[in-house]
Formats: C-alpha cells, structure tokens, sequence
C-alpha cells in the first residue's frame, strides 16, 4: 500500500492545503494510505475530525511522518519549518513530491531537490492540454484570484459599482478596465459585470476578443497587433516597441477607468510593466490598480509586492497569494487537481513515473538526482554562470 502524506503548510500567506476530506476519501478507496498532518486543513477550514471520517490518519508531521511518505502532496514549494528544519531534509530520497513548486522563482531550491534525490511533479508545468484539464492547477487558482481581485478592488473604491438609480438622481457604474484575458482576467471580467461595472478588458491575443464579448466585456483593439500566444495557451513575451504603442492606447481608457486589475504574466519571466508612473498619473484621483502580478515584479511600475501605495490619489494594490485569502474553496479545486494527476500517475493502482507520457514528462521537475525539465535546467546554468 503507497504512503501518501499531506503537511500542514508552513510558507508565509499560505492557507491552503493539498487534500481536502473529499480527496482523502477517493485517495483512500484507491488504496493509499492517507496521513494528514494535525491542522493541515484548519487554515482553510477543514478540521481533524473530517479526515479522519474521510479514512485517514493524523498525525504529528515530526521527520519519521516526512520520511515514511511515498508520496508527499503540497501546496507551496518545501520551506524551512519553524524549529529550523529544512523540509527538503525531511524528504526521503525517492519520495515523489507534487505541488506549486515555483521552478523559476528559486532555482537553487529544484537544484536541491534533485541532490536530494526527489522525484518533484510542479503543478505549475502541467501542459495545457485537453487531457489535463483537470489537473491544471494554474487555472483552478487564477480562476480564484480574478475573483477576488474584483472584490479586493470593490472594498478599496470609494464609489458604487453598479448604476443605481434613486431619489437623489443617477449613479453612473464604475469602470473596470482589466489587462489580460486569461483565466483570471477572464473571471475578474464575469465578476465585475455581475456587479453591475462597465467593463473592459486588453489582451496581445487577438483571439480572446470572442471570449471577452461573449462575457459581456469590450475588447480594446490594438492597431498593428501581433499575436502574443505562446506554447499551451500561455502568453509570451512581446518586444518593447509594442508594448510602447499598446501602452499609449491604454492610457485613453485609464483615463476614465475606477478600476484597473492586471493579470499579465509570462512563465518562466519577470512580468512586463504594462502601466508606467505617467498612466499611472493620468488616472482620477480615488481609482484602484489591483496587480495580480505583483509577485512577479508587477505589471504596474509602482506595485511593491504585498504593500498599498498611493500616488496623486490611486491607490495601486499588489496582492501576494491572493488564491489563499479564499482557502476553503481555493483548497477544494486546488485538491482535486492534485487528486486527478495522482490518479493518473498511478492507472494500476501503484505509482508509475512514465517519462514517455506528455503529462508526466511536462510535469516533471526533478528525478535520478537531476533536474529533468529543460527549461528549468537551462534556467540554473544560466543562473550559476552569471554568478561566477
């Protein structure tokens, strides 16, 4: 029977957790040994008492708990515990570790993984393709941080969002422009509208313009656009004389704009300043910029990640994790598609790592004591010659 475990999260912001009572249910059906670290799920609201209705087993998450595990499900990338410990140090070597393991963010951590002879699976690099759509955890949480970003946005302007109108006359609806239509773009969209704002949204991708229009939303055309799809469906990088033009046009829908949410990234890159101090300065006085980018160096050139800032009276807002800050239902997709690419990992009821498998292989961080994904090897070598 394969030992699977599921920590309490330790990583500054985070509140999620990996599996929830109804995963640890299907988890335990198939056959794995479930055990859960005491108050791994009380963050997000899931108590002891469920997991172990669900059929698993709490325990205190000391070294041997690490060190016995087969299988380890995370939500962030292995920290340093409070008492000092190094979480990679508690993993066994051979352990299959899965969960949102920032593989650009910290190279020097997946190079100590692969020393450590894990076998790590990112969420992040599943392919988005048809087959994984259950397991594209990038989308499941985006889908939670547009959300919230209009929420966040809603409780920090001081105006209405619908157009109300009342005894004392008309209130015009707010005016929500968001840059990016992505998944979370796309959900900041819907939720906006749904609360009443007029709002528009600017993409590189000129094939999103049908989505935005079928939500209710204008696209702002971009003259002379190139399109800016990258490999599964992501954005890529464009050249700065484009991003100058684009900028230049969006700064005549700022104008009028009560909010702006940017949702701008590219993986594996620093993502691109797409609103400048001088279109930050054209703004009205009491707008808001929420930049969901915020941890990627921010699409707006004042976001301090995790701060407010307040220039000429808009405030510019840069959320760090914002999918935590909705931990129970965050936790929920977040854990089941965990528990589809387990399962997918594991078709006869044991674990099998199939190199030849376009999931498996995309996924796959580190194995054998190397790091197996190209990208992210290159990456490190980048890295490691332009320090010495």
């Amino acid at each position: 029977m394969t030992r699977l475990f599921v920590p309490r999260e330790r990583r500054a912001h985070e509140r999620r957790v990996a599996a929830t009572p109804e995963t640890v249910a299907k988890l335990t059906a198939a056959g794995f040994a479930v055990s859960v670290e005491r108050g791994a799920g009380s963050a997000s609201y899931l108590p002891d008492r469920e997991y172990v209705e669900a059929g698993a087993e709490i325990v205190a998450g000391d070294r041997d708990d690490w060190n016995r595990a087969e299988i380890v499900l995370k939500v962030a990338a292995p920290t340093v515990r409070e008492d000092g410990t190094d979480e990679i140090d508690l993993l066994a070597s051979g352990a299959v570790l899965i969960g949102l393991l920032a593989p650009y963010a910290d190279l020097e951590r997946v190079h100590e993984l692969a020393e450590r002879g894990v076998t790590s699976i990112a969420m992040e690099l599943i392919p988005r393709i048809t087959r994984a759509q259950s397991m594209d955890a990038l989308s499941s949480q985006a889908n939670v941080g547009g959300y919230k970003a209009v929420i966040l946005a809603a409780c920090h302007l001081g105006r209405y969002f619908p157009m109300l109108m009342t005894a004392a006359g008309t209130i015009r609806p707010a005016r929500v422009v968001i840059l990016g239509g992505g998944v979370a773009g796309l959900q900041a969209l819907a939720t906006a509208k749904r609360l009443g704002a007029v709002v528009e949204v600017s993409d590189i991708r000129p094939e999103v313009a049908e989505q935005v229009e079928s939500l209710g939303g204008r696209f702002i055309d971009l003259p002379e656009m190139e399109s800016g799809e990258g490999e599964g469906g992501y954005a890529k990088a464009v050249g700065e004389n484009f991003l100058r033009r684009q900028r230049t046009i969006l700064t005549e829908h700022l104008a009028s704009a009560s909010v702006v949410i940017t949702t701008a990234q590219v993986p594996g890159k620093k993502a691109p300043i797409l609103l400048t101090r001088e279109m930050v300065a054209a703004m009205k006085p009491g707008s808001v910029i929420i930049d969901l980018a915020a941890e990627q160096g921010g699409n707006c050139e004042l976001t301090q990640a995790g701060e407010e800032v307040e220039v000429n009276g808009v405030r510019v807002i840069g959320p760090i994790n914002l999918p935590a800050t909705v931990p129970l239902d965050a936790s929920r997709v977040y854990a089941r598609n965990v528990l589809s690419l387990v399962e997918h990992l594991s078709p006869e009821g044991s674990l099998t790592i199939d190199r030849e498998d376009e999931i498996t292989s995309g996924a796959l961080l580190t194995t054998d004591g190397k790091i197996f994904n190209a990208r992210v090897a290159q990456a490190l070598r980048a890295e490691q010659e332009g320090g010495s």
